[in-house]
């Protein structure tokens, strides 16, 4: 059976891309090899965040009198939590296969490999293989856990973030390699459990994508909860002969050996692009991706490729939204392309941080001159009120033109104040506009109106 549109991987590129395909009148198949949903929805985005929330919620157990409320000794079920993250995950991929059938989208579990242009040879789990045909081609195959020379994932006593996720009994001690957003999210995860963690970053300071200030707000709060910080560190080698790890690290001060229960090997995502015939065909690639146009096409005609095996950012949301525009490309509409100096960033360690758009420094190096103002959440009513005094907002603004260059926030729930700065950035809205713009009191969300305030010398608060 021949199909308009065949889409490779169902993560939070590939589900996206075979529904809008489908609402748009294409006859379209989805091809995986695991789950539904991909990492995103298994082993990604959704499980972690059910594990986040089950620390937040022992975090406030703990502290309960912070609120005038008695809880006498409060535990966590370990294999419970993770029990209720898997569970989260089960559902959500559910959902999916919902979608596929409401949408009339055929699902065919397997290995897909492309042998031609328009045709993809898929190998089921027994073995057996199958020949499937369309018009065009969707590459969503994702990414999964870098693995460096001298950390390799054993799946034992040298994990990844699945099996961070599903380990059978809680570590007493943990070695975090790298502090972007998945291995912050896990540190804090693990601390907040009670194991003792220790972070090594081979960057001069965690997270380091993210504006400088955020980093040193972030290594002062994950320092205040007990975690250990290492910064332009890195580990050479590890000894995992006896009962748990000995890591050497080499440090600006010489080279240590660090012992822990495990290691969680967190240095970033390669793309799944091996074994899918894009040699084959001639499909180009660079530095581990595979090379696109603004419209998500490939040099291949009718090949298309999105998400974490193209070179836009490696996340769920960037591949949701390349994933609709390829299936509108193919359908013959005009999609505009993707900004992709307007995607939002968030990491759900607490606090939590969220961002978009340039840092301080990019701002400069860039040829701005700005205005930036930084507004603590100290002096804030909602932020008293909630207990989650930590962090702040920070505005950078073109000083010429109120152009809105760039937001970071770190605090209690940014990740869901983030959107309202890529929106105003969507619309080209100026400072002044989103001064004028009243907030409502009290929320967190007001921090930006007043750190837009600070940046134009009209604070009313601090």
């Amino acid at each position: 059976m021949a199909y308009d549109v065949i889409v490779l991987g169902s993560g939070p590129g590939g589900y996206p891309a075979a529904i809008r395909a489908s609402q748009l009148g294409k006859k379209v198949a989805i091809v995986e090899k695991e789950s539904l949903g991909g990492v995103c929805l298994n082993w990604g985005c959704i499980p972690t965040k059910a594990l986040l929330k089950s620390s937040q919620v022992y975090e406030y157990a703990k502290h309960a009198a912070d609120y005038g409320i008695n809880v006498s000794n409060p535990t966590h079920n370990f294999e419970g939590v993770i029990k209720r993250s898997r569970g989260v995950a089960e559902k959500m991929s559910k959902g999916v296969q919902f979608l596929m059938k409401k949408n009339k989208i055929d699902v065919i579990m397997g290995f897909g490999k492309l042998v031609a242009p328009g045709k993809l040879e898929i190998t089921a789990a027994d073995g057996t293989k199958q020949i499937q045909e369309a018009k065009n081609i969707i590459i969503a195959t994702g990414g999964r856990a870098r693995e460096l020379p001298s950390l390799k994932i054993d799946d034992a006593k040298i994990i990844g973030y699945r099996k961070a996720m599903v380990l059978p009994e809680q570590p007493k001690s943990m070695i975090v390699c790298g502090s972007g957003a998945i291995g912050s999210e896990f540190a804090y995860f693990y601390n907040s459990m009670g194991t003792k963690v220790t972070i090594v970053e081979f960057m001069p300071r965690i997270v380091p994508v993210e504006d400088e200030d955020i980093s040193k707000e972030l290594e002062k709060q994950f320092k205040k909860q007990g975690i250990a910080i290492m910064t332009s560190s890195e580990v050479l080698s590890v000894d995992t002969s006896g009962a748990g790890v000995k890591a050497k690290v080499k440090t600006p001060n010489g080279e240590v050996v660090l012992e822990a229960d495990i290691i969680l090997s967190a240095v970033g995502v390669v793309a799944n692009i091996e074994n899918i015939g894009l040699e084959e065909l001639g499909i180009k690639t660079e530095k581990g991706k595979i090379v696109v146009d603004a419209n998500l096409q490939t040099n291949v005609p009718g090949i298309y490729a999105i998400g974490d095996c193209s070179p836009g950012q490696a996340l769920a949301h960037v591949a949701s939204k390349e994933g609709i525009n390829a299936a509108e490309h193919l359908s013959g509409h005009h999609p505009a392309p993707i900004d992709y100096n307007n995607i939002p960033g968030c990491t759900y360690c607490s606090p939590e941080i969220a961002s978009v758009g340039y840092t301080e420094k990019a701002a400069k190096e860039a040829g701005f001159e700005v205005k930036v103002g930084k507004f603590p959440f100290m002096a804030s009513g909602k932020a008293s009120a909630a207990g989650a005094l930590e962090g702040f907002v920070k505005v950078i603004y073109d000083a010429k033109y109120g152009e809105f260059l760039g937001c970071h926030m770190i605090g209690m729930n940014v990740t869901e104040m983030i959107a309202e700065v890529v929106v105003a950035r969507k619309l080209e809205t100026t400072g002044h506009e989103i001064l004028n713009a009243i907030h409502p009191h009290p929320t967190m969300s007001e921090g930006l109106k007043e750190a837009t305030a600070v940046a134009y010398g009209e604070a009313i608060d601090i």
